[in-house]
């Protein structure tokens, strides 16, 4: 039997959590309310941007974002070809082509070169993931819009209740609209100038998950941001320009898109003598629940302090991994800090096989470890879509030797060195077997 057993990623949730989901549920108030309220206005002021909207996962998030856009059949997508399947299958809820784009060599993050090449007069969205919260190069990717700004055509589509807010908003950028998966970066930044720009607040639009594994958990959730000065702002009694967008206008369409089309939401409706609504559109149900943004606001307040731990695990770790020689993730530089949501290492010489060999060894001593992630070229649903994964060869070669090292605030000291301890014996002792393996092929 091992010594410990060392889950990879449970949730954190405390008594805290577990006490105010039950003044929740024992307020009788359960949907969409005003904790969820509360909780936009939250994760607002962390992430420095002035509106949010919580949603019932990431992935309807992202496909909301596509849905203001009017993006839709006959567009183009650009998503990384190295990420989980959610970055993608969005866009192809909404019916635009994913164009798929291989990594850089030896990195989580897409090839912006090939980016760039990428880009046709079709394409109108670039969904740039920020893969176990380090954050994308994202002056490369605006500098790579600009240079593409006159190749860029908007839509030009039917009225909508909110007339034509897509095209609207097309037309204010005037190129391609730059979407951050956020979904692993709750909390990671930037510095620009000494100042924090955090995720969220530097994409066009942004998008975040609070799935059971994620380092902020609402069971599952999500939200949607955009960049604080991408809208104006609505100011009472100012008439509203032709062709103008505001932020109201943005968190009112969202709402709209979330719930039915519903014209008031169910705390609206509970206002004594405001039963009446209207329905403007036949759209969609993906809106958070109380019961969730309770868990979330606990964990929000909580978050200070879970980030400091990632940040010391995160440390222990690149010790274990550079005596070792391995490629690891950089979550901290002198620009830029991530909140450490995923470790990714690499060993060098191992393919498929023997990287299961080394998860199935670290399993024997109770330590879960995983892969991220198989590339989309990889899986059926893609396989099937005409996507090979020989024309991704960098995603490839990072997914074939990568292991993904348990990172979580459940961990105590003594499992972070049981972690260390064991990924150094399991490593050496395959690099020993390994090169013994190699001569003796060698002198036969």
């Amino acid at each position: 039997m091992p010594k410990r057993k060392i889950l990879f990623s449970p949730p954190d949730i405390s008594e805290e959590e577990i006490e105010e989901v039950g003044r929740v549920l024992r307020s009788g108030w359960i949907t969409t309310g005003p904790k969820v309220k509360e909780l936009e206005k939250l994760l607002a002021d962390f992430l420095q941007v002035k509106r949010t909207v919580c949603l019932s996962s990431a992935t309807s998030a992202e496909e909301l974002i596509f849905r203001i856009l009017q993006i839709g059949s006959g567009d183009e997508v650009i998503v990384p070809a190295h990420t989980y399947t959610a970055s993608a299958s969005a866009a192809i809820h909404v019916g635009a082509k994913v164009v798929l784009v291989d990594s850089q060599p030896d990195s989580v993050e897409m090839d912006y070169e090939a980016l760039e090449r990428a880009i046709t007069p079709a394409t109108k969205a670039i969904v740039a993931v920020d893969l176990g919260g380090v954050l994308c190069d994202y002056n490369k990717i605006y500098s790579i819009v600009e240079r593409k700004r006159d190749m860029f055509c908007p839509l030009y589509k039917g009225a909508e209740p909110l007339p034509n807010l897509g095209s609207r908003i097309q037309q204010k950028l005037g190129r391609i609209a730059v979407i951050a998966d956020c979904a692993h970066a709750l909390g990671s930044y930037r510095l620009v100038n000494g100042e924090k720009q955090m995720a969220g607040a530097i994409a066009d639009f942004s998008f975040f998950s609070f799935h059971a594994v994620k380092n902020v958990t609402t069971g599952e959730g999500g939200a949607v941001t955009w960049k604080p000065s991408l809208f104006d702002d609505a100011i009472e009694g100012k008439e509203k320009c032709d062709g103008e967008v505001t932020d109201q206008e943005i968190y009112h369409m969202l709402q709209l898109l979330s719930l039915h089309g519903q014209s008031k939401d169910a705390l609206a409706k509970s206002q004594l003598g405001s039963w009446e609504y209207d329905i403007v559109g036949s759209w969609y149900k993906c809106n958070m629940t109380d019961i969730m943004a309770a868990i979330g606001m606990k964990q929000l307040e909580r978050y200070q302090e879970m980030l400091k731990k990632r940040q010391e695990i995160v440390k222990q770790y690149d010790r274990c991994c550079d005596e070792l020689g391995l490629w690891h993730i950089a979550h901290c530089g002198e620009e830029m800090r991530s909140c450490g949501h995923l470790y990714i290492t690499r060993v060098p010489g191992v393919d498929e096989q023997r990287r299961g060999e080394i998860i199935a060894r670290m399993a024997e001593r109770g330590i879960s470890c995983n892969v991220h992630y198989k590339p989309l070229p990889m899986m059926t649903a893609y396989r099937l879509l005409g996507y090979k994964m020989e024309d991704y060869p960098n995603s490839y070669h990072l997914y074939q030797n990568e292991i993904t090292l348990p990172l979580h605030t459940l961990l105590d000291k003594e499992d972070v060195a049981y972690v260390v301890e064991n990924y150094r014996d399991v490593v050496s002792e395959y690099r020993k077997t390994f090169f013994a393996f190699e001569r003796m092929e060698r002198s036969s």
